[in-house]
């Protein structure tokens, strides 16, 4: 093991590639490949090619090039809307697979936007509303074909959550309302600005795990809070965690429930479970599972006005307001305390639904081969929700349980949200009076029925197989939500994606290799036992870019995996390792400091006698 200087080990390179060349030519004659420099760019051009790939990677305005001023305002126009586009070819018989999943989906989301505006502790024609105006400007202005717009459950719980936390719902209703509005407002701001400045990419810092995590917490929480409407429960904690959930429960056992409720409530949640398993079974039987709910709403509200069993304490819905939507804009905080509480609730609330209406969106794309233009998206939603906001709106977004019936009722395009908008428009024009009788408790089995899917048991099983980490992040998101609340799961949820981009950004995998035998190729010793290290030599890979951030761990790491091989070496009384390869064609880019930090790593080495290759 002797020391070596730079022109030494510039021969040994040639020579090693000399005969590896030769070796695959099947001659003497040695063929060294030349290795040049990429073409110098000035600081100017290199600065603008970055930040285009960064956020115009799909160039926007190809579409534009070489085109008249009147074809680049017809273009422009229909990249607003794409409606203008697919509308020229839009035919009868795709309208009839749009009215078939119109009308379908308009007989799942009535009952449903009736319970979701109870979880944002609104009055149940908000929810009606949420879904006659919103869908309408996304079937202008949307790229998805499949997506159904409304309230979400999940949404509609973290809103009323973080909006309940700053006014009391009942003691305030019309600062309460207002809030809402300016939360939604500013929701929409959130989400057109995103598309608008091509920010999309900030969504996907929320890991896959850690959306699966809060998801599924999120749907435990909206089940213990249907426990009130569900058992009949009159005093019930304003807390959503489950230690205050149950506790609640237990203490109004004797006194506060009422077993007529839950009998209306058990009964039609075991026909909504059943409906649900006929039309998973079998796929063409899904429109079962899509009108359940509306025939559970149907069927208990007769029950009820023929028995009267509200006389003896069946919590009944009541009363909804007649009509469409009223003007809202007056009711925005544009300045005020309020107003800073509202954009603060419209950010975060913004962000999940897009988040949920992206994922929406691109699983149903990739299921029709189809693309969706994620940017147009978020400018679609938040338009969408701006609009809502000024038209007695709360946040709406994609629904995953309407999207999927929508896609397999036959839809061809987004006219099945105006078909459903316009059920919608005559439901509250002339049929709201007809839910008076409606129990509580049907709609907190509607909504626990709908929630039920979103723990996703398999795919926190395939997170465990793949990577403990990620798991960590589905748990910690999901304890979080369910001990906690919604906010603060979701903190976790957030900080945990953070940490793990930053574990993996600072602390980048290294691995041995060794030689797989009879073959010249190697491979981490660790993933493939039958790798044989050279006797003499450590190779060590590097897999990941090296910068400032973790340019002295991968020095650090490479002399600690020399130090524990020369001591496993020398106890079994081995060859002493006589050369160090660090192989680095997964590294894509090293800035200054990793350079210094490979270099520091070369003085390091000659200081010991190693050799670097």
């Amino acid at each position: 093991m002797g020391h070596t200087n730079d022109e030494e080990l510039e021969t040994k390179e040639i020579d090693a590639a000399s005969m590896s060349s030769s070796k695959r030519h099947g001659d003497n004659l040695p063929y060294i490949h030349k290795v040049g420099l990429p073409s110098r760019q000035n600081l100017v051009k290199e600065f603008k090619t970055t930040v285009k790939e960064t956020f115009f990677a799909d160039d926007p305005l190809r579409h534009f090039k070489d085109k008249s001023n009147s074809r680049k305002f017809i273009l422009g126009i229909q990249a607003v809307f794409p409606i203008l586009d697919w509308g020229r070819d839009y035919t009868l018989a795709k309208f009839k697979g749009d009215l078939i999943a119109g009308i379908t989906i308009a007989s799942l989301c009535i009952p449903q936007d009736i319970g979701y505006a109870k979880l944002a502790n609104l009055a149940p024609q908000y929810g009606l509303y949420s879904s006659f105006v919103p869908p309408l400007i996304y079937a202008f202005m949307g790229s998805s074909r499949d997506i159904a717009i409304g309230p979400v459950a999940v949404v509609s719980l973290l809103l009323g959550t973080l909006l309940q936390s700053e006014i009391d719902p009942i003691k305030q209703p019309e600062d309460y309302l207002r809030l809402a509005f300016t939360a939604t407002f500013f929701a929409g701001i959130t989400q057109a600005t995103l598309g608008i400045l091509r920010l999309g990419f900030l969504i996907d810092f929320l890991s896959h795990a850690a959306i699966v995590g809060f998801m599924g917490g999120a749907a435990v929480t909206i089940m213990l809070q249907q426990l009130k409407g569900f058992l009949g429960i009159k005093t019930f904690t304003k807390k959503s965690d489950i230690v205050s959930v149950l506790r609640s429960v237990f203490e109004s056992a004797h006194h506060g429930w009422n077993w007529q409720t839950i009998l209306i409530g058990a009964s039609f949640l075991a026909f909504l479970l059943f409906a649900k398993y006929i039309g998973k079974k079998h796929k063409k039987l899904f429109w079962v599972t899509a009108i359940a709910p509306l025939i559970s709403v149907i069927l208990s509200t007769l029950f009820v006005y023929i028995t009267r069993v509200d006389k003896k304490g069946v919590q009944i819905v009541k009363h909804i307001d007649k009509g469409i939507n009223p003007s809202s804009i007056n009711k925005i905080y544009f300045h005020g305390d309020y107003l800073v509480k509202g954009i603060r609730i419209g950010v975060v609330a913004g962000m999940i639904a897009l988040t949920e209406a992206t994922a929406i969106g691109r699983t149903f794309a990739a299921m029709k081969d189809y693309q969706i233009d994620g940017n147009k998206e978020m400018v679609a939603l938040g338009a969408m929700n701006v609009v809502g906001s000024m038209t007695s709106c709360y946040v709406a977004t994609g629904s995953f349980s309407r999207s999927a019936v929508n896609f397999m009722a036959g839809c061809n395009t987004a006219v099945s949200n105006i078909v459903m908008s316009c059920i919608v428009l005559l439901t509250l024009e002339l049929i709201t009076p007809l839910f008076k009788y409606t129990p509580n408790a049907i709609l907190s089995s509607i909504i626990i029925s709908a929630v039920i899917g979103l723990i996703d048991y398999d795919a926190a099983i395939l997170i465990w197989k793949i990577d403990k980490f990620d798991f960590v992040a589905c748990m910690g998101a999901f304890f979080g939500v369910v001990f906690s609340s919604v906010e603060i799961g979701l903190l976790i949820a957030v900080s945990i994606s953070f940490a793990k981009i930053l574990l993996q950004v600072t602390r980048p995998r290294t691995a041995v290799l060794g030689n797989l035998q009879r073959t010249t190729v190697y491979r981490n010793i660790e993933q493939y036992p039958d790798a044989n290290e050279v006797p003499g030599l450590l190779i060590v890979r590097v897999d990941s870019a090296i910068y400032f951030s973790n340019s002295n761990y991968v020095k650090d790491r490479i002399l600690r995996w020399l130090t524990d091989h020369e001591e496993k070496n020398k106890a079994k009384d081995f060859q002493r390792i006589e050369f160090l390869i660090v192989e680095m064609s997964p590294v894509t880019d090293i800035d200054t400091s990793g350079i210094h930090a490979l270099e520091d790593l070369y003085k390091s080495l000659q200081r010991e006698t190693f050799s670097l290759f």
